[in-house]
C-alpha cells in the first residue's frame, strides 16, 4: 500500500476514534456515580482526555511508514 493511501485511511480511522472516543467519554461523564463524586471526576477527567493518545500511536506508527 502507498503511503498516501495510508496516510488516507489512518486519517479517516483517526478521526473516528476521537469522534467515538469523545462519545463514549460524554456518554460515561453523565453517569450518577462519576457526576456526585469530585475525587472520580478528577481521576476520570484526565484519564478519558488522554487515553485517545494510546490507540491513536499505533495508527500514527502504520500511517508514517515508508513505502516498500
Amino acid at each position: 500500500m502507498r503511503i498516501r493511501t495510508r496516510k488516507f485511511l489512518g486519517t479517516i480511522a483517526l478521526l473516528v476514534l476521537v469522534v467515538v472516543w469523545s462519545l463514549l467519554g460524554m456518554t460515561v461523564a453523565q453517569t450518577p456515580w462519576l457526576a456526585a463524586s469530585g475525587l472520580y471526576q478528577a481521576i476520570f477527567y484526565p484519564v478519558a482526555g488522554l487515553g485517545w493518545v494510546l490507540p491513536a500511536m499505533p495508527i500514527v506508527s502504520w500511517m508514517a511508514k515508508p513505502d516498500a
